[in-house]
């Protein structure tokens, strides 16, 4: 390595390192790293010069060791959404398939709108060894691999040819993961030749960089228009997405809500918005929401949705409001504000909130339409303390849900994804404290469950708070991706994880019965190659990674159990069967668009597809 006053002499991984550990965030007037550090796999893609540059860093950036790509990138994903997109990590993987494990992450982070730096290994630049170990071959252009797939899953993509180019490339990935209106992953991929080249960087190139969100405000065009509307308004309401959180906007978003007494309800990334039992929190929205919520959105007149991207498990695949309703989408995304012809306030929601709620000085919704969204919280709230009450019936995820909100602490975060536990625990959770809960649904990735209560938990390390990450997962998901218990273990990362066992996946397998299909392939029991069904002793599994596990038979157990795991020191698991046909939330269900056969000789099938096609009436055409 040569220095000089003005260069600095190393090797392509040597600067990338370099440069990330130089910059910062400034987060409410304090700076912090804005790489937490990462999370690494090394094979022979990365290890020789990328890993050698992370060693030289490893106090600043330290590096998390994962047992599987995929798992990394949802610990990364995790980390990032508990940060509100303000700190990052990164990811490194070796050529070949430690990078195309990435790519369900990188969707994930993609769909979610959550930044995460991947830096991935290639083939060589020169080509002359070709073809090389783990490379896949595209006959007719020899510059195509494995990394050109994480193009459409990421914000921005670069492939690094020579030293040189991360000098535009590096701040260009970073400015993307940090802008509100583009934020997602970026990757870098780098050929194993070009890590080691050395090039003669600026000096200032590596100069401590301090960070700040951008926060654009709205046109005043656009707030005057959206005023005039919501002014007109004699049943308004606001959708709070996960965007509010990402903003620090709760606080206006409360303001505008109690000054001018309008009814919020929360989509899925937007739980924990406000508290449970806020008098105008009418409770979640969509598919796997409430009765609540629901009820007031199918008779709202004007609705303001902040900082949300309005998929069908929000709109009921735009089934739950009137065809006359209108939409004022306020978020810092233009393609987001522009969706089903709303009018459109392009901006920070902080910002855009304040001047909204300035300029309808004066407007109150009328009496009727709160009291009536107040009365249908409290018949949904009294449904919600039934449904996760427990006694003489089966065991359900409600059961579980209620137990563990009961005994749990206000700050403690609970994480969990697809299958039945993300509809379970929007629908029954009862938020204790904002900013607690990440259901991912983005993306609705089974596996992320386990690998994102990680992440979380090393970004809560990291605040100094002693308060626990609670997972929620299914049997199905487990199965699919658990080997971060053994990686919280390894970092003294404690998590606390119930599994609760339903025999399979047997959310789809409800699905699958409601279409008026015959139990096939989802729960163990309806397999037709399994020869003989058995149990997974799931708690032996869990401590044989060396956490402390134990199975439950009831809700009553369960909270037992749960008060030995608030108290133990290291990750437990406790694990729990629950019926796999009874106990489901049956209210608070919007219609959802989904394919069912045209034809068929099945009656029940037929039955179904006509039931099911009888609410399409109800279906906004994008107006």
């Amino acid at each position: 390595m040569t220095n000089t006053d003005d260069s600095i002499q190393l090797t392509l991984a040597q600067a990338i390192v370099r440069f990330l550990a130089n910059q910062f965030i400034e987060i409410d007037g304090k700076e912090q790293r804005l790489f937490g550090g990462g999370f690494g796999i090394f094979g022979h893609g990365n290890v020789p010069c990328l890993g050698e540059a992370l060693y030289q860093h490893k106090d600043v950036l330290p590096l998390y060791r994962g047992q599987n790509e995929q798992s990394m990138g949802f610990a990364a994903a995790a980390y990032a959404k508990y940060h509100l997109r303000r700190r990052m990590m990164f990811c490194t993987a070796s050529a070949g398939p430690g990078t195309s494990n990435l790519l369900t992450s990188a969707a994930l982070a993609h769909a979610n709108r959550l930044p995460m730096l991947l830096l991935c290994g290639d083939t060589f630049i020169t080509r002359l060894p070709d073809p090389v170990l783990q490379q896949l071959e595209n006959y007719n252009d020899p510059t195509f691999g494995v990394n050109d797939a994480f193009k459409p899953v990421t914000r921005y993509w670069d492939r690094i040819c020579h030293p040189a180019q991360i000098i535009q490339s590096l701040p260009a990935a970073i400015a993307t993961m940090l802008d509100p209106a583009d934020c997602g992953p970026a990757f870098l991929g780098l050929p194993q030749d070009v890590q080691g080249w050395t090039y003669d960087y600026p000096a200032a190139f590596f100069a401590k960089k301090v960070h700040r969100i951008r926060r654009a405000g709205p046109d005043h065009n656009e707030i005057a228009d959206a005023a005039e509307l919501l002014r007109s308004a004699k049943r308004p309401m606001i959708i709070a997405g996960g965007g509010v959180q990402y903003s620090g906007a709760v606080a206006e978003l409360t303001a505008l809500a109690e000054t001018h007494q309008i009814p919020v309800v929360e989509t899925i990334a937007g739980r924990a918005n406000l508290l449970s039992d806020h008098p105008l929190n009418t409770g979640p929205l969509g598919v796997t929401g409430s009765d609540s919520a629901n009820a007031i959105a199918e008779k709202a007149d004007v609705i303001v949705a902040v900082g949300t991207r309005l998929q069908d498990f929000t709109t009921g695949s735009w089934t739950a409001f009137s065809k006359d309703a209108k939409f004022i989408a306020m978020n810092a995304a233009r393609h987001d504000a522009a969706k089903h012809m709303s009018m459109s306030v392009v901006a920070d929601a902080k910002i855009a909130l304040t001047e909204l709620a300035a300029a309808i000085d004066g407007y109150e919704s009328p009496v009727e339409w709160t009291t009536f969204a107040r009365e249908e919280r409290q018949k949904w709230d009294q449904y919600v303390a039934v449904n996760v009450a427990h006694g003489n019936r089966p065991n359900s995820y409600a059961q579980a849900i209620g137990v563990v909100n009961d005994l749990c602490d206000p700050s403690d975060r609970v994480v969990a994804a697809a299958g039945g536990l993300p509809a379970e625990v929007t629908a029954n959770w009862r938020t204790l404290k904002g900013g607690t809960v990440d259901v991912e649904f983005g993306f609705s990735c089974m596996g992320y469950e386990i690998a994102g209560g990680w992440g979380a938990r090393i970004a809560q390390s990291e605040n100094e708070t002693d308060k626990d990450t609670i997972v929620f997962t299914g049997d199905g998901s487990y199965l699919m991706l658990n080997s971060d218990i053994y990686s919280s273990v390894l970092s003294n990362k404690k998590l606390i994880v119930l599994v609760l066992d339903n025999g399979g996946f047997a959310v789809i397998n409800k699905l699958q019965n409601n279409t008026g299909n015959e139990s096939f392939n989802n729960l163990i029991a309806d397999c037709p190659t399994v020869d003989k069904p058995f149990a997974v002793d799931f708690a032996a599994h869990a401590a044989s990674m060396g956490a402390h596990a134990e199975t439950v038979s009831n809700p009553a157990e369960l909270a037992e159990a749960f008060k030995r795991a608030k108290a133990a020191s290291k990750t437990s698991v406790i694990v729990m069967n629950v019926d796999s046909h009874e106990g489901w939330t049956t209210e608070g269900h919007t219609w959802w668009e989904i394919g069912t056969p045209h034809i068929t000789e099945n009656d029940s099938v037929r039955q179904a597809h006509t039931d099911w096609e009888s609410s399409r009436s109800k279906q906004r055409k994008g107006v």
